[in-house]
């Protein structure tokens, strides 16, 4: 009997659309300055768009879960993507804070089309089940490979042609990621039980269940976290931390300001993420899921407090990147796993994308009140303290979960 193999056409074409999707997405708290600089807004304006994008994409989640349930997975991908380019186009030519926040619905929801709910549960359906938690790892590692370089790519791009036309050439680069989606064919895995329900029952199901509203709450913080560094960090570091030293290593390399430096800690926290990703999905197969998550959030809540209280350096910087990297999207494949094993495969799209709207709230207030505290008090010492909370009551939060499948999946 032939060994199902791991690495497989299904695995490999979602993670070339993670990969260029998640490089876009990433690469947006480069942009923070230069278009608050060119039309003077506050830092709470353009915040506010990238909070929206967050809100979007997490609306979106399950939306178009239900799309690729309902039409297919490759329908729903390419509507995502063609919402994605169109919106960056668009956005391009936004002058004014209200036409650019409107827009990032639209690139919100394409995020939402091209990324995680979506594409895990295609390449969740198509891997053997003793691979499963791996293939969830990697998949979201390819998003990680795309933040190594989708902020550096931007940083680089806009030293040569305007803001306006890094977008345009993003929305093309979107729009490529649709060569993979002919090799992105995946059965659905399901008894004849789980075929016949409808989703409205599984997801009354879900909602009844103390489990799943604890799996929704505990990815808040997540989101929160990862959306404040994602859209504020190059800022944070630009205006907080000293330029690296001219005869270092880092200027070296190139590295000779700290706004590139801010560009490179986005890019040094997707290349940890890619280890610390694949660690997960290897670790989820041969440890309690709960367990690992409520770890993830203590290590993360025990990191960014320490960050914060020690002075602000390109060492420290480029150290809280490499630890807050390892365990940035770990949660990832651990939660999405949990879903699976719980609810089994049938809706997972729709019961995930449920769960990572939860995760996008958290993105948009963590996105947001960083604009609007910095515009408040000047720094962003207060918001990020708020981050620490979160991620320790998320730690706290996991520990309650029931870890088994759903008695109405064992009998179906």
């Amino acid at each position: 009997m032939t060994r199902p193999t791991l690495m497989t056409p299904v695995l490999i074409a979602g993670c070339v659309i993670l990969m260029l999707g998640f490089a876009v997405r990433a690469s947006f708290g480069v942009f923070q300055i230069p278009i608050a600089a060119e039309f003077g807004w506050a830092r709470s304006e353009f915040s506010l768009a990238i909070a929206i994008q967050n809100l979007a994409w997490g609306i979106g989640q399950p939306v178009f879960g239900a799309v690729a349930e309902r039409f297919g997975d490759r329908r729903a991908i390419v509507l995502g993507a063609l919402m994605y380019a169109g919106g960056l186009v668009l956005t391009a030519f936004a002058t004014t804070p209200f036409a650019m926040q409107a827009l990032e619905v639209l690139v919100g929801f394409g995020i939402a089309g091209t990324g995680f709910g979506v594409i895990l549960a295609v390449v969740g359906r198509a891997a053997a089940p003793e691979h499963r938690s791996m293939t969830l790892g990697i998949a979201t590692a390819a998003g990680s490979a795309g933040q190594v370089f989708g902020a550096p790519v931007a940083e680089l791009l806009m030293g040569v042609v305007p803001w306006q036309t890094v977008f345009v050439i993003f929305a093309a680069v979107i729009l490529s990621s649709l060569f993979a989606l002919p090799f992105l064919r995946s059965p659905v895995v399901a008894t004849r039980a789980e075929l016949e329900e409808s989703l409205g029952t599984v997801l009354v199901r879900a909602f009844k269940d103390p489990t799943y509203s604890l799996i929704f709450v505990g990815f808040f913080s997540c989101g929160y976290q990862l959306g404040f560094i994602t859209a504020h960090f190059p800022a944070f570091v630009t205006e907080m931390c000293g330029a690296p030293d001219a005869g270092g290593l880092l200027a070296a390399i190139g590295i000779t300001t700290s706004s590139a430096l801010g560009a490179l800690a986005i890019a040094v926290i997707g290349l940890a993420n890619i280890v610390g990703t694949i660690t997960a999905g290897w670790l989820g197969k041969r440890f309690t899921k709960k367990y690992l998550l409520a770890g993830i959030y203590t290590a993360r809540t025990v990191a960014s407090a320490a960050f914060i209280l020690m002075p602000i350096t390109p060492a420290t910087v480029l150290v809280y990147s490499l630890v807050m990297g390892g365990l940035w999207l770990a949660t990832v494949p651990l939660t999405s796993g949990l879903v699976a094993h719980i609810y089994g495969l049938r809706y997972m799209a729709t019961l995930y994308g449920f769960i990572f709207l939860s995760h996008q709230i958290g993105g948009f207030m963590g996105v947001w009140l960083g604009g609007r505290m910095y515009d408040l008090t000047g720094d962003y010492t207060l918001v990020w303290w708020i981050g620490v909370g979160v991620g320790a009551f998320s730690a706290i939060v996991h520990l309650p979960i029931r870890e088994r499948p759903h008695p109405a999946t064992v009998a179906a």
